[in-house]
């Protein structure tokens, strides 16, 4: 019914865009993946801390290549685990009692998901992660967003889906703590109902959260085609209303409307921002965007490409390799 209800709303005439080779949206994954696994890698052999930017979007990646004919070392995915728990068990106080640190909910919540990507077991720094999430604002009927980092921390759904996410996957079995999570979900839940978005990032998340949060089914439909009309003639997402098209966007839009929407990857709409990433992505196998943040931590080289831009690119690169690699049968 809800991937009906997609596949009829499309926003263009073109009813029957290209199918993309099958042998070309592989190639763009195996080409893409090296990159992104140096670019996780080189962050934690550089920092301490989890980041958002390195480690999360390339974890979905891995996660969705992962059983796709891809080859992706579970040693990898035991080293990001590893580096993220370090980074939770040191800063674990800081969470139990409610202070968390520099990221707040964005990042105790996207390194909650890059754990659960990783096939993390629980353990006592999850369950401080957890407290952290039920303390934290609890004042308020959703999750509210720390930084101004545009795209990835400036939405307060971001946040609120991955506060979601987190206590629902991590949250202890006691009866107690099930009916906090509950109680904060549910708030959630009529916040997400209610509340517009207002670019694709916020459309994103909005659509992502309404489904981890339980929401009806045509609440998430009305979500998934919301951002579903937001796609541009060329296939893809821009991040900015009016503004062009990026791998980023067309990425991010992509997986949420298959994870959340339901929308099959041989639809017309997935069809046409699968030609858009293959058009645009670069022959080291990446896809270069600009950012629009402020930098404000000393610069570092991870190993990615692209310099100043190299933060904001190897999340575009995660999401964009993750929409592609869906559409690669298992």
């Amino acid at each position: 019914m809800l991937s009906t209800l997609l596949l009829v709303t499309i926003p263009f005439p073109n009813l029957s865009p290209p199918t993309p080779n099958p042998k070309d949206v592989r190639a763009a994954v195996e080409a893409a993946l090296p990159l992104l696994k140096k670019g996780a890698t080189g962050h934690a052999e550089q920092k301490t801390c989890f980041a958002c930017h390195n480690q999360a979007p390339p974890m979905l990646a891995f996660s969705a290549a992962n059983g796709r004919g891809f080859t992706i070392a579970p040693a990898l995915l035991k080293a990001q685990a590893d580096h993220i728990s370090g980074f939770l068990e040191t800063n674990r106080a800081r969470f139990a009692d409610g202070r968390g640190t520099g990221g707040q909910v964005d990042s105790a919540g996207s390194a909650l998901f890059t754990l659960e990507l990783a096939g993390h077991k629980p353990d006592a720094n999850t369950a401080a992660v957890v407290e952290f999430l039920l303390k934290v604002q609890a004042d308020r009927d959703h999750w509210r967003t720390s930084g101004n980092r545009p795209p990835t921390e400036a939405s307060d759904f971001s946040a609120t889906y991955l506060a979601i996410r987190g206590l629902k996957f991590w949250g202890p079995p006691a009866n107690a703590d099930k009916q906090k999570i509950a109680k904060r979900v549910e708030s959630a839940r009529t916040w997400l109902v209610k509340t517009p978005a207002k670019d694709t990032e916020d459309r994103v998340f909005r659509l992502l959260a309404l489904k981890e949060a339980g929401a009806d089914a045509k609440e998430v439909a009305a979500a998934a085609w919301e951002l579903q009309q937001s796609q541009r003639p060329d296939g893809g997402w821009s991040q900015l209303d009016g503004g062009r098209s990026d791998a980023y966007a067309t990425g991010a839009a992509l997986v949420a409307l298959h994870l959340g929407g339901g929308l099959k990857t041989d639809s017309p709409a997935y069809r046409m921002g699968l030609v858009h990433l293959l058009k645009t992505q670069r022959a080291d196998g990446t896809w270069f965007v600009k950012s629009r943040s402020k930098p404000f931590q000393p610069y570092y080289e991870s190993g990615f490409p692209h310099e100043k831009d190299q933060f904001i690119a190897i999340s575009a690169s995660g999401w964009a390799t993750a929409a592609l690699a869906f559409a690669v049968p298992k």
